[in-house]
């Protein structure tokens, strides 16, 4: 029943046998999980991450940009010193 419920949520349509054999994956991953539980992890620290972070946010630099008129040169369309976009939202 589970599979045919996440199928129908996935807007797809499953045969028999891909229901059989997903109930079966299914089934064996659910089985590894409750081996998983069984381990005593009282000893090991609870981490975010695998493996150690570190800040890789660079310096802020002040640097020449593009002007106005520049940025607007390519654009299909433009009001005044604005890009003009297509209203999407009524």
């Amino acid at each position: 029943m589970d599979i045919e419920y996440v199928a129908k949520l996935a807007r797809i349509e499953l045969s028999e046998k891909e229901k059989a054999k997903f109930s079966r994956q299914l089934k064996d991953i659910l089985a590894y999980i409750e081996q998983l539980k069984q381990l005593n992890t009282d000893s090991v620290e609870p981490i975010s991450h695998v493996l150690p972070l570190k800040n890789v946010f660079r310096q802020d630099t002040l640097k020449p940009s593009l002007t106005t008129e520049q940025a607007l040169n390519n654009a299909p369309a433009k009001s005044e010193d604005s890009f003009s976009v297509p209203r999407i939202i009524e």
